[in-house]
């Protein structure tokens, strides 16, 4: 009976396994949502993804495009294994500007709000390359490499 038992677990062990590695592939292929709105002076992409922390966030600003990537990684917890590694992912986000747009990439700034929303703010006109990422409340900023 014990060998039933055991059988019965492996496989249920084997599901949950490679449930969890196709759900993980399915996150890591999801586009981060965004929205992309206009003023007279800059334009504002606004990501949504809650549970990153600033260490988890790259942004770049390459040939009129806004890219973010999120590696959004999760504590161990002591004696627990990983059975569903489904909150751990990496996101990618790209956001197209105008093709008109004339922008001032070096000026741009990426705040990280407590509850996840990235703000990112391209003054127009001019041209650069690297993008500032800081945290709301932090007045530190930390410089990506954009190139």
């Amino acid at each position: 009976m014990t060998g039933i038992r055991e059988i019965g677990e492996s496989v249920a062990n084997t599901v949950l396994e490679r449930v969890g590695r196709g759900m993980s592939r399915v996150q890591e292929r999801k586009p981060l949502p965004y929205d992309l709105l206009e003023s007279d002076d800059a334009y504002l992409v606004v990501f949504d993804a809650p549970g990153v922390q600033r260490s988890d966030v790259q942004v770049r600003f390459l040939d009129g495009e806004v890219q973010v990537r999120i590696d959004r990684f999760r504590d161990f917890f002591e004696d627990f294994e990983m059975r569903f590694p489904g909150r751990g992912l990496s996101l990618d986000g790209h956001v197209r500007l105008p093709e008109d747009a004339a922008v001032n990439a070096g000026g741009a700034s990426a705040t990280l709000a407590d509850n996840g929303t990235l703000r990112i703010e391209i003054p127009k006109d001019g041209h650069a390359t690297d993008v500032e990422v800081r945290d709301e409340d932090d007045e530190d900023e930390h410089t990506v490499d954009a190139s």
